[in-house]
């Protein structure tokens, strides 16, 4: 099992929940069973009248007798397991005695580490006193706004959180602001009813022992805000360069939202949208509890942040965000925090540099074309190990948005999608030799205007082969493919290869495999990948190995260490999979549209496989390519999605970026050709026609053929002799 991936079903986390008094339970049910199986068969005597224990002169009813022994049972079980599980409950002092936890951290594949996620640094205690008002009531309105009102625990939030879990099968909430210091301070993050328990005792002990203010100042000086800034103060200095005490109520506001998902919502770390959504939630909050006026909540969304630069010390920083949410995912946020985990990923820092360097040097080549950011991706296709990922031009430029990362972002994927929707149809009755019309045409789709693709030359080439039609890119041809099956076979196609981002098939029209539906760029990679392992789908995955703090070890991918143990799901046929590998490292077939010594060209290695993608609004260019060892995808574009200037696919963007990476990779290695699958035959075509040659033929080829798909016929002499040769598609 991936780090991505968890056994989600309700029964395992039922049991997980319960935790060990509901084991306990079980168990002594059992021996009671038995115990009043033999008391009832060997002590008692049963009598017209009642029961007798050992002839008493006072008969005793047998239903006072049976109550009286599972009241006995009842308590004893109660006892038991509420002493198993308060035996070893912490000390509120402990509070203020604790030893801080240990820091988890992340290596690339050969030892280097790349990141440390930790709480005993970075943290600088603040008294409450010197805080703003609005800095304490933000805190409140977003975690516990009946803090300074309850004793320790909410009944309505433990409701709340029971009513979570029965409706959605998440066991989150319902923590006051005391359980969340005591979660975070003294207990560990297993999610179950014991810690449950545990942790409402502790609260009503910490209650006893310290004033409402000493709680929350801990609190405040205790709780994650992202990365490595535990504590009000040290988020404020993170963040904003700035005191906590200085913090206006934008400000505070927005810091006070980060607590509830750190890792989501830090704006250097997570996903800065989700943190301005929960910054709006919080002052909603604010205001429906009367900390705030409407007119201060509106004063405030309208101001503007001034985040301070990220200096963070990271290495391969989006990969680590990447890799720490997948962690989080898979064991808890606290247990990544506190459990001094040693994370080995697949990540190659030397070929991450590199890619880094060369997304960085092409952006800012591209200024003069309104090119703003660019990003890559580098994976081995065999084992779907992550060998580098580049988020984005430059982490650490200042830009707020350099943060955000490009390779998990959907976006407009351009002609690249086209290889899903011919998948299909070469799974079907279509072949490389199939003659496709490139000629204007209309669509006239029910409820909608009437649809007339174009090509991006808006030119047309009249009839020509599958082969020509996806190696030049044509766009019409492939509406008209895409027609002639329907967007549903492409959508599923699609999902079945990797795409996570098309959730219904309605959603789309033909203009899908022209981009219409936006792609998360490591999607696109799953997608070629599949390609390149003949028609398989081995997921991707960032981790090679996980162990704890004492070493034993937790986690660890099976699939890199041996390709033979990789765990793969058949998606199209190795022999579709061949055909379109063949297509797209056919320099010859792309010539027309690229010319012959275009940057998809890495020399000695005519075995390399690639596509562009550029969107009909030049907002995405595309350049995905791969051969049997590595796949390299490729990106620019603008974070604010305003459009770039002519890009050309084969000269700029993105294609140079594929090109010079692609190239550090291989050009020292050896070309390694494909292996011609079973069940595959190759004929001499006429390219005209796309039929057996016959004398006469203008353009004779050879080309792959699915055995069954195989053409029987020949092109009759009589067809070349046409004035207007318009030859009938052998298409279904």
């Amino acid at each position: 099992m991936s780090p991505a991936e968890k056994d989600n079903r309700l029964p395992v986390k039922i049991l997980l929940f319960l935790g060990k008094p509901f084991y306990l339970f079980i168990t002594y049910f059992l021996i009671f069973i038995v115990t009043s199986v033999y008391f009832f068969k060997n002590i008692f005597s049963k009598t017209k009248s009642g029961i007798v224990f050992f002839r008493p002169t006072v008969r005793i009813p047998k239903a006072v007798s049976f109550l009286l022994l599972l009241l006995l049972f009842l308590l004893s079980i109660t006892s038991f397991a509420l002493n198993e599980i308060l035996v070893d409950l912490p000390s509120p002092n402990d509070l203020l005695t604790r030893n801080q936890k240990v820091s988890t951290k992340i290596y690339d594949r050969n030892g280097q580490l790349l990141f440390k996620i930790y709480k005993k640094e970075n943290r600088t205690p603040i008294k409450l006193s010197s805080l703003p008002k609005h800095v304490i009531d933000a805190t409140l309105a977003a975690e516990d706004a009946e803090f300074y009102s309850h004793h320790g625990f909410s009944v309505k939030g433990i409701i709340r959180a029971v009513q979570k879990f029965l409706k959605e099968e998440k066991v989150t909430g319902g923590s006051t602001i005391t359980q969340q210091l005591i979660k975070n301070s003294l207990l560990t993050s297993e999610k179950t009813l014991e810690r449950k328990i545990k942790e409402i005792v502790l609260a009503i002990q910490v209650e006893r022992e310290f004033s409402k203010d000493q709680i929350l100042e801990m609190y405040l000086n205790e709780v994650s805000y992202g990365g490595t800034a535990y504590g009000i103060q040290e988020a404020s200095q993170l963040y904003f360069s700035k005191d906590a005490f200085s913090l206006n109520l934008y400000e505070a506001s927005f810091l006070a939202g980060l607590p509830k998902s750190p890792s989501r919502l830090s704006p250097f770390f997570g996903n800065i949208d989700d943190a301005f959504s929960r910054q709006k939630e919080v002052l909603k909050l604010m205001e429906v509890n009367k900390f705030i006026s409407n007119d201060e909540r509106a004063n405030a969304q309208n101001s503007v942040l001034n985040f301070a630069p990220n200096k963070i010390d990271i290495k391969a920083p989006h990969f680590v965000m990447y890799v720490k949410s997948l962690l989080i995912e898979m064991f808890g946020e606290e247990v990544i925090e506190q459990g001094g985990l040693d994370v080995i990923t697949t990540l190659d820092l030397e070929m991450q540099k590199n890619a880094e360097g060369v997304v960085k040097n092409e952006v800012e080549s591209l200024k003069n074309l309104n090119v703003g950011n660019g990003a890559s991706l580098i994976i081995k296709p065999k084992t779907g190990e992550i060998l580098a990922m580049v988020g984005s031009f430059d982490y650490f430029n200042g830009d707020l948005g350099s943060n955000i990362n490009l390779t998990l972002t959907p976006r407009q994927p351009g002609s690249s999608i086209k290889v899903v929707n011919y998948s299909f149809a070469l799974s079907r009755s279509f072949t490389a030799a199939t003659i496709l019309s490139d000629t204007p045409v209309t669509f006239d789709i029910p409820g909608q205007s009437p649809y007339s693709p174009k090509n991006y030359d808006g030119k047309f080439r009249g009839n020509l082969t599958l082969r020509s039609a996806l190696a030049e890119s044509r766009n019409v041809p492939a509406v008209k493919v895409l027609a002639s099956h329907g967007v549903d076979q492409m959508f599923t196609t699609g999902k079945a290869m990797g795409i996570t981002t098309w959730d219904n098939p309605s959603n789309f029209g033909l203009s899908l495999t022209l981009g219409g539906g936006e792609v998360r760029l490591i999607d696109l990679a799953q997608v070629y990948s599949v390609i390149a392992n003949y028609g398989k789908k081995i997921p991707l995955n960032p981790v090679l190995k996980i162990t704890n703090y004492k070493g034993k070890i937790i986690y660890e991918n099976k699939c890199a260490l041996n390709p033979k143990d990789c765990e793969s799901t058949s998606i199209i046929d190795e022999r579709v999979a061949f055909i379109l590998t063949d297509i797209l490292k056919d320099n010859k077939a792309r010539t027309p549209a690229f010319g012959s010594r275009s940057l998809l060209v890495i020399p000695n290695h005519p075995e390399v496989a690639v596509k562009t993608g550029t969107s009909n609004n030049l907002r995405d260019n595309l350049a995905i390519g791969f051969n049997q060892e590595y796949l390299v995808a490729a990106w620019v574009g603008n974070n604010d999605y305003s459009p770039m200037k002519k890009v050309a696919s084969g000269l700029t963007g993105a294609t140079p970026i594929w090109n010079k990476i692609m190239k550090s990779l291989i050009e020292q290695e050896k070309s390694l050709d494909w292996e011609v699958p079973e069940g595959l035959v190759k004929l001499r075509i006429c390219a005209s026609t796309g039929t057996l040659t016959c004398e006469g033929c203008p353009v004779v080829r050879l080309e792959w053929f699915l055995k069954e798909n195989a053409p029987k016929k020949y092109c009759s002499p009589e067809w070349f002799n046409k004035e207007s040769p318009t030859p009938s598609p052998t298409t279904p």
